[in-house]
C-alpha cells in the first residue's frame, strides 16, 4: 500500500469527512449528530488555527483516513500535562468500509506516525483517546505508545499516552 497525506480542504472534503465522522464506527469522534455544515465549520476552524492541522490520508489516491496534528501547548491538552519541546498531538480516523482489510488500521496508524516523525522537530507524539476506546489503546501500544495515566477533559475521560521516535522505531523492529 502506498499512503500519501494531503491537507484537508474544509469545503471540498466536507461531504466525505461528514460520512466518516457520523458513521457508527466513529462514535469516539463525538460527531455522530453533526450536520454537513457542522463539519465544514469544524474544519474551517482547524484550517484557520495556527496550531492545528487536518489532513486526508490516501491509499493509491483513494481517501481512506483523516489525520489531525496539533500543538498540545495550545490545543486539546493545554493545562492538562507538562508539554515538552517537540511534542505533537495527533488524532486519526480510518474511513468506514463494507470490506475491512485485516491489519489496515495498523498500517494507517503507522503511516500517520511516519508522517509526524518525518518532521525532525517532532520528538514525541501525544494522544488522548477516550479511556473506554480499548481498540485504539491496543493500536497505540502496537506502534510504541506508553500510557502516562488518565486525564479529565471537558468532553471525556482520556488516556494520555506518549510515543517517542525511539519507541516508534523499536515497535517496528527498527534499531536507531
Amino acid at each position: 500500500m502506498t499512503f500519501t497525506v494531503r491537507p484537508l480542504d474544509p469545503f471540498a472534503d466536507a461531504e466525505l469527512v461528514h460520512g466518516w465522522v457520523t458513521h457508527p464506527k466513529a462514535a469516539f469522534w463525538m460527531m455522530q449528530e453533526a450536520k454537513l455544515q457542522d463539519v465544514e465549520r469544524e474544519y474551517m476552524a482547524i484550517a484557520a488555527h495556527e496550531h492545528h492541522d487536518a489532513f486526508i490520508g490516501q491509499n493509491d489516491g483513494e481517501p481512506v483516513f483523516l489525520m489531525e496534528r496539533y500543538d498540545p501547548r495550545y490545543v486539546e491538552l493545554q493545562g492538562l500535562y507538562d508539554p515538552e519541546p517537540g511534542d505533537v498531538g495527533m488524532h486519526f480516523l480510518v474511513a468506514p468500509t463494507d470490506t475491512p482489510v485485516h491489519g489496515f488500521t495498523r498500517q494507517v496508524i503507522t503511516a500517520v506516525m511516519e508522517t509526524l516523525f518525518a518532521d525532525p522537530a517532532t520528538r514525541r507524539v501525544v494522544v488522548e483517546p477516550d479511556v473506554s476506546n480499548k481498540a485504539v489503546h491496543a493500536l497505540n501500544e502496537a506502534v510504541g505508545f506508553v500510557p502516562a495515566g488518565e486525564i479529565r477533559k471537558p468532553e471525556k475521560d482520556a488516556l494520555l499516552s506518549f510515543c517517542t521516535r525511539a519507541q516508534f522505531l523499536a515497535a517496528r523492529g527498527v534499531t536507531a
